[in-house]
């Protein structure tokens, strides 16, 4: 209610008031078990401060509501308790401009697509007239098939082992990831992923088991020696846990190796600049200037920072905790040709996504979690999204083997032809 605030006298700001328009707002739109209207905005999760924004906006009584993938950060009963909410505003008479780069969303919500490229103006046409496999053509330039592709070749090599780790989080967890190879975790919210990565890395307490990259084990719950064996972490949170975005996007690349660009405790700048301007030509991050904040940056060219940043360490096990989140297809496209360029050159790859077209594209294993414990593994050529779910849900099912599951044929879900209409309005 920033610049509509309840006052009483002397100007003093009517907490009462305050407080009682703040939780009708909440359950007139149906998030009032969600948010706490006393929660300081520092203590929200990133979900739910995407919902105050939200929130914020239809407070407002606008009769156009522009909303900026707004489920970026949300939970499934969450996106659906969103989209209810668009449905209804929708039937009230509400112009909505719903900015996604998710297949499913537009699908599900738009009465007309708008596809912008680089700038430019592609198409404007009812949802009716366009597959979903001909929106991704539109925004990226070419099909899908051909943005998601492997052409590195796997060596036998194990890289990067864990054996037995153990958390508060996960009973017991074991995998390989061999030198050229990307291994994927699915699985649902909760399943416990992120907090394997980062137990991996050092940042989430290891009780017990073991990490080694190279046949060399790693130190528990240390992330320097992990930088130093060789392990980098692109997190799933760039902004909160990867970027210092008031800084440029130079200090960002060079933060983890600047001992490495030092002499007697100086940075050596030529050196510095150089460095990071060779991670730019690399990873095509536009940006115009290595002095440029990366808090300007777009999202893709803010994750190519971060994954510029953890190159730059030479690392031999690249994680990767859901590196498309929030950017758009075009972007995308530039992060699977870079993954499966790593993985050609060598790297492990340790890939988190929740987009299943994603992982069926990019990984030459799938490993799915529930209840941080590794439920099966399906191979890329066996994989498809029904056997992955039926993974992720297996305590809640009467389980078939993964195997027969992996070999039913399934359609790729983002090349579905033709999307039903839905409500709203989508760019």
């Amino acid at each position: 209610f920033l610049g509509d605030l309840p006052r009483r006298g002397f100007g003093l700001v009517h907490g009462r008031d305050l407080q009682t328009r703040a939780r009708e707002t909440l359950v007139r739109f149906g998030f009032a078990d969600i948010l706490d209207p006393a929660a300081l905005g520092d203590t929200l999760s990133a979900a739910q401060r995407q919902l105050v924004e939200v929130i914020r906006a239809l407070a407002s009584e606008a009769r156009v509501l522009a909303l900026d993938e707004p489920t970026s950060s949300l939970t499934d009963d969450e996106v659906v308790r969103l989209f209810a909410l668009v449905d209804r505003l929708r039937a009230g008479g509400i112009a909505i401009i719903y900015v996604s780069h998710r297949m499913r969303e537009i699908a599900r919500l738009a009465d007309r697509v708008v596809v912008l490229r680089d700038g430019n103006l592609v198409a404007d046409r009812p949802i009716a007239e366009l597959p979903q496999g001909e929106i991704v053509r539109l925004m990226v330039g070419r099909p899908l098939q051909d943005v998601l592709q492997r052409t590195r070749a796997v060596r036998d090599e194990p890289i990067l082992e864990v054996a037995g780790l153990r958390t508060a989080m996960h009973p017991e967890v074991s995998l390989t990831v061999r030198a050229g190879e990307v291994v994927a975790l699915a699985g649902l919210i909760g399943a416990g992923r992120s907090e394997l990565a980062r137990a991996i890395f050092g940042d989430f307490k290891r009780l017990a088991g073991s990490v080694r990259v190279g046949g060399h084990e790693v130190p528990p719950n240390d992330p320097r020696a992990a930088i130093d064996a060789g392990i980098a972490l692109a997190p799933e949170d760039r902004k909160g846990m990867a970027l210092v975005l008031i800084r440029s996007v130079l200090e960002n690349e060079t933060l983890p190796i600047l001992a490495k660009l030092s002499t007697a405790g100086f940075v050596r700048s030529r050196l510095e600049r150089a460095v990071a301007q060779r991670y730019v030509d690399r990873l095509r991050i536009r940006t115009p200037s290595l002095d440029q904040d990366v808090s300007k940056l777009s999202g893709g060219n803010q994750q190519k920072v971060v994954i510029a940043r953890w190159l730059a360490t030479e690392p031999k096990v690249l994680i990767l905790d859901e590196p498309t989140r929030g950017i758009d297809v075009g972007a995308k496209a530039e992060i699977y040709a870079l993954i499966d360029e790593l993985a050609g050159a060598g790297l492990a790859v340790l890939l988190i996504s929740s987009e299943l077209t994603e992982v069926l594209g990019l990984a030459d294993r799938i490993l799915v979690m529930q209840n941080g414990r590794i439920t099966g593994e399906v191979a890329a050529k066996d994989a498809t999204e029904g056997a992955i779910m039926h993974l992720a849900m297996i305590d809640h099912l009467h389980p078939e083997p993964a195997s027969e599951l992996a070999l039913e044929p399934e359609p790729e879900p983002e090349l579905a032809a033709e999307p039903a209409p839905g409500a709203g309005v989508a760019r």
